[in-house]
């Protein structure tokens, strides 16, 4: 177990996958069959493509709803000191990333007070981390997008017998391309990240390729570092693209809720 995570934290698999040891390259029948040759296992792909979705996404999503009742509350109500909680936040949304995973690191360790979970080199792990580095980003934007909504709307909306909730739904409707900028950046922030997901995960792949805590940015760095820049290459076109239909997903369900102005 001690030499297991030596070698998650080195960022090196517990054996090296077939795509580095220069095994022959699978991939799928179709792009076989369309003359398509790739350095690289397609399961190695594609299960860093699922874990990278899969932490990403959870993260953005528990971020999302702990950060947009607290930029509501904030935006809603005057109080001595919310001039600091806003600075704090701004000063959240650039907060390094290394230093947050070293934190969650610690905080999931067996000294740390999560350290009965056994969370070190894991998923979750990752997901909390993200969940830190996200959350300030949503929380500020979405802060920024309601603090813009003209009072005029709230209080027809309270003139008009419109409880506290429907007043913050109609805030929501108002604010929502501002929000769904503010989600967009919490996810690019959450995928995107190197440095704490590579301490708390350990950039860890099995013997067969199948990624546990591997993710597309730390398969990157690892692919890089290692001289197999055309891998890291399509990897790093693979993230884009992703990033891409994530952020047309989102823009499409804001026109559906009821189109940008």
């Amino acid at each position: 177990m001690a030499e297991a995570s030596e070698r998650a934290v080195s960022g090196l698999p517990f054996e090296q996958p077939a795509c580095e040891r220069g095994g022959e390259t699978v991939i799928a029948d179709v792009l076989l069959a369309a003359g398509w040759e790739f350095p690289f296992e397609w399961n190695y792909v594609r299960s860093i493509v699922r874990v990278s979705l899969y932490v990403s996404i959870v993260a953005v999503a528990l971020s999302t709803l702990f950060s947009l009742p607290i930029a509501m509350i904030i935006g809603f109500n005057e109080f001595p000191g919310k001039q600091l909680l806003t600075s704090i936040i701004n000063t959240g949304m650039g907060f390094p990333s290394v230093v947050v995973g070293l934190v969650v690191l610690f905080t999931v360790s067996n000294q740390g007070p999560l350290g009965s979970f056994d969370l070190v080199f894991t998923p979750e792990a990752m997901i909390m981390s993200q969940f830190v580095l996200a959350a300030p980003v949503i929380t500020g934007v979405s802060l920024a997008a309601v603090s813009s909504v003209d009072r005029g709307v709230r209080d027809a909306a309270f003139v008009m017998g419109g409880t506290r909730l429907d007043v913050a739904l109609v805030t929501i409707k108002e604010a929502r391309y501002g929000i769904a900028t503010a989600i967009l950046a919490g996810f690019g922030r959450a995928i995107s990240e190197v440095g704490s997901v590579l301490i708390v995960g350990g950039n860890i792949a099995g013997s067969d390729g199948t990624s546990y805590t591997r993710t597309l940015t730390t398969a990157i760095q690892l692919e890089a570092r290692q001289g197999r820049f055309e891998t890291a290459m399509i990897l790093g076109a693979i993230l884009v693209a992703l990033v891409l239909v994530v952020n047309a997903i989102v823009v499409r369900l804001g026109s559906s809720a009821g189109g940008y102005r």
